[in-house]
């Protein structure tokens, strides 16, 4: 009963048909969980329901019946389950077919016990785990694919299964090596392992296999050199991708000797060395050819002849991009090219005849090159993707056909005024004209007659007059960037038209407008910048709904808004309080064409640590404040402080006013910090040591007090992050802090305003200083205990010092001199220290006696030695002398 529209659940009566061998219900609609009284049909071999619109959970029971050889449940999406295990020597299922349904969990090891398994294809669903090494007992089995799931770990060497036809494990989490051994599968025809995470080489037994047709590895992890081919001509290869790889050394030469190659993709790995483009010409089935992203030189000199151009393939894709290509290849007579990609290169001059007069082409990419000019106007009915971006291109745009759908011209010396003819273009997409020298108006033709416009960028020309307030209703414009020129008058009202914008850039230009509220209802919106502007008034929206969730990036700088910032609006911002981990991207891009590798991707200018940088990623994970240079005022919202991942905050230039709130502490990811320039007072906050991110901070000229927070990233900032405060002190600021003006640390809390005592430290401390005490009053008031304590130091003096080479007289060969003696004595060799020099010298006949004391332990007197000893004294040479110099000996 296939395709005969049934509808509704299975009728119960069925449950009677307990001898069914044969049930085909496929290509219906029971929209409703499969009954389990089908699990008692003992004789059922053949149960088929694809495509039924199955839901709920498949009896798990079915699967165990003894006698079922086909199970097909196919392409039910919504159908639950998991495969159960299977008893030893289950030889009767031959063939399972659960691609497209919603069965989970890991595959039993039990799968081994299905002896006569030949087909198993579990494609696109939810399993997890590991491979069953089980499978290596399936002699019988020739069909395996496991494709589009979550399996992990390697995979089984699959020896048994000698009559293995097709092999498809691609884009699963499976890694190690791929087995080497594949000399026994003398049928294997395809082998499919692309999006894993393979490491190793590839074997070159896999290259062996007589009857292998498809070998796709791409977007792996290996690595070393390709094999070479060892059957070359007999080979029967028809695809060969191995994109995506660690793959180095150069091109297997054999490569271009399996003359059935159709399709040929070796990009985006690390191959060097040298190909020549007349290899290909033994290739006359290749429609596919990319080479592209390799450290390759792509050698086109030898195929200059354009009679020689007719040898080479019939090309359907030709990607050569980054190839060090110095020339265009002479490809004449292509009749099926549809893509040409030679970006990335060094080819100078003009476009030539042929590449314009090939009608089949669709997407064209000549970007980063050195291109001037076209040999002929561009007449190429199908044309839709046109990119010529960064060359040297010049004169008016190019004609616009109306096939266009994606236009980039950005970064050449095109000038003039954008043609009207561009509106021709009914289902262009993308428009990218931006860092030209483009003149005149913006034609208001695009916003009224394009409805599919996801993209309009005129960045960095000389655009002038107002932005057409002709937005219509229908608009799908997801990025619009018109900054950098001459604009003037005020953001169009019709723009709130345009619910699905996600980037407004407006910077650099005359605008004079107030905030755009208009956009309030945009739930979309991701990146608004208004920067070098006219912009005027508040940034408060009345009746603002907390719709601008998504918004990651806002720069309002050098505008005049004015008055206090709204902390409800802040509040709102969710994208800079949590990231966003429903993202299918890790930045900004637009996909026109979902199922090809064709997307725009947005880019923008950001100030950061005081820099302009160029995001030319928008990664959605990227946030970042810019208020700067406006005549902001009053407090600093708290509010702010929930922005927990905010990257960059600048508040600089306004007048905002009182303390630096110290719940931006909380702002862990933070990694730049300016309000230099306001009036904010009080400390810095002690919690701002707290994040360890912080690679820039500017608090300067302010009216900021107290000392200046130590510890992890502030330890790393110089004396430029804090002048301008008079009242700051601390390291790295030259002004010390005293006692007085040295506040107490935020950071520790304190209890009903007194400071508390930590008598886990206090109590100890007392215990020693009195155990000190005790020992040292009798040792400092007691004569009798000083002398005794002087005896046994001398007599130890007089042993150890003698060792050293130094003499050592006990106090009882010392004279005592009364302090007052021994003061005039000192004062009066100070005074007369400079002018004695020389009769000094005279009079002691060019010697000179060592000045020893030794201070008493009662400090009354000092103790001079009689017997010190005088020492020759060379005339000095040199006029200077220090009246703080003295020698000392003991």
């Amino acid at each position: 009963m296939s395709n005969c529209l049934l509808s509704g659940p299975i009728d119960f009566s069925l449950s009677d048909l307990e001898s069914l061998s044969v049930v085909r219900l496929d290509n219906n609609n029971f929209s409703d969980p499969f009954p389990d009284f089908f699990a008692d049909f003992r004789n059922l071999t053949i149960l088929r329901l694809t495509s039924c619109g199955l839901v709920g959970k498949f009896p798990a029971k079915i699967l165990q019946i003894p006698s079922l050889e086909i199970l097909d449940l196919s392409n039910n999406k919504l159908l639950e389950g998991e495969i159960p295990d299977f008893p030893q020597n289950h030889y009767s299922m031959q063939t399972l077919l659960l691609t497209d349904t919603n069965f989970s969990g890991k595959l039993p090891s039990s799968l081994g016990n299905l002896g006569n398994l030949s087909r198993i294809e579990l494609s696109r669903c939810n399993f997890s785990g590991t491979i069953p090494r089980s499978l290596e007992n399936l002699a019988q089995l020739n069909y395996l694919d496991f494709s589009s799931n979550n399996l992990i770990g390697p995979i089984p060497s699959l020896g048994l299964s000698k009559s293995l036809v097709h092999l498809d494990l691609s884009y699963n989490q499976l890694a190690g090596d791929i087995p080497a051994q594949w000399g026994s599968f003398q049928k294997l025809e395809y082998v499919d392992l692309r999006h894993n995470s393979f490491n190793g080489s590839i074997p070159p037994s896999l290259f062996s296999i007589p009857t292998l047709q498809k070998i796709q590895l791409s977007f792996n992890q290996l690595k070393g050199p390709a094999p070479e081919f060892s059957n070359a001509s007999s080979s029967i290869l028809d695809t060969l991708d191995l994109s995506s790889n660690h793959l180095e050394g150069p091109v297997p030469r054999s490569i271009f000797e399996v003359r059935t190659l159709k399709v040929l993709v070796l990009s985006s790995n690390r191959f060097n060395g040298t190909v020549q483009l007349n290899w290909i010409q033994a290739l006359q089935n290749l429609t596919t050819l990319d080479l592209s992203y390799n450290n390759l030189t792509v050698d086109a000199s030898g195929n200059n002849n354009s009679t020689l151009s007719s040898i080479y393939p019939q090309f359907g894709i030709l990607n050569l991009a980054s190839s060090n290509l110095s020339q265009f290849p002479e490809l004449g007579n292509q009749s099926r090219l549809t893509r040409l990609d030679l970006s990335g290169n060094n080819i100078n001059g003009v476009v030539p005849r042929w590449i314009l007069e090939t009608t089949t082409i669709y997407h064209l990419n000549l970007s980063h090159n050195n291109l001037v000019d076209f040999q002929v106007p561009i007449s190429l009915p199908n044309l839709g993707v046109l990119d010529m971006h960064h060359n040297k291109l010049e004169g008016e745009i190019p004609i616009i056909q109306s096939s266009f759908s994606m236009i980039y011209v950005s970064n050449n010396r095109l000038s003039g005024a954008i043609p009207a003819s561009i509106c021709n273009a009914s289902y262009l997409q993308v428009l990218d004209l931006s860092n030209n020298t483009l003149t005149g108006t913006i034609p208001s033709c695009l916003m009224e007659n394009i409805g599919t416009l996801a993209v309009l960028n005129l960045r960095g020309n000389k655009v002038h007059g107002s932005i057409p307030d002709t937005f219509q209703a229908s608009c799908s414009l997801q990025t619009l960037d018109l900054s950098l020129n001459q604009l003037n008058g005020r953001v169009p009202k019709s723009l709130s038209n345009c619910t699905a914008l996600e980037v407004l850039d407006l910077g650099n230009n005359m605008i004079d407008d107030v905030f755009p509220c208009l956009l309030k209802n945009n739930s979309s919106l991701r990146v608004l910048i208004l920067r070098n502007n006219l912009f005027h008034g508040s940034t408060g929206c009345p009746h603002l709904p907390g719709t601008w969730q998504k918004l990651q990036i806002v720069d309002l700088a050098f505008n005049n808004f004015s008055g206090p910032l709204n902390g409800q609006c802040l509040a709102t911002w969710q994208a800079m309080m949590v990231g966003d981990g429903n993202e299918t991207h890790n930045h900004l891009k637009y996909e026109p064409f979902k199922l090809t590798q064709l997307y725009y991707q947005d880019s923008i200018t950001v100030t950061s640590k005081g820099l302009e940088m160029e995001l030319v990623k928008v990664l959605t994970v990227f946030t970042s404040v810019d208020f700067s240079s406006n005549n902001f005022d009053g407090p600093i919202p708290a509010a702010v402080g929930q922005l927990n991942a905010l990257y960059i905050l600048n508040f600089s230039h306004n007048g905002f006013t009182g303390q630096i709130p110290a719940v931006f502490g909380n702002i862990s990811q933070l990694e730049s910090l300016d309000l230099s320039d306001n009036k904010l007072s009080g400390e810095i906050p002690q919690e701002l040591t707290e994040l360890t991110f912080l690679s820039f901070v500017n608090l300067s000229n302010n009216n900021l007090l107290g000392k200046i927070p130590t510890g992890r990233q502030f330890l790393t900032f110089d004396n430029t992050s804090y002048q301008g405060n008079p009242g700051l002190c601390g390291s790295p600021l030259m002004k010390s802090c005293s006692d007085s003006n040295t506040p107490p640390p935020s950071g520790r809390k304190q209890g009903s305003g007194q400071q508390s005592l930590d008598w886990e430290f206090i109590i100890p401390g007392i215990g020693f200083g009195a155990a000190a005490a005790t020992v040292m009053a009798p040792l400092i008031f007691s004569k009798k205990a000083t002398r005794w304590c002087d005896d046994h130091i001398d007599r130890i003096l007089m042993v150890l010092l003698p060792l050293c080479g130094f003499r050592y007289y006990t106090s009882n060969d010392w004279r005592r001199v009364q302090p007052e003696d021994m003061t005039e004595e000192y004062n009066t060799d100070l005074d007369d220290d400079d002018e004695e020099e020389e009769e000094s010298y005279d009079e002691f006949g060019g010697r000179y006696c060592v000045y020893c004391t030794k201070l008493d332990m009662t400090r009354k007197m000092a103790i001079h030695d009689p017997k010190c000893s005088c020492h020759h004294l060379s005339r000095p040479v040199s006029t200077f002398s220090s009246p703080f110099s003295s020698t000392t000996t003991l």
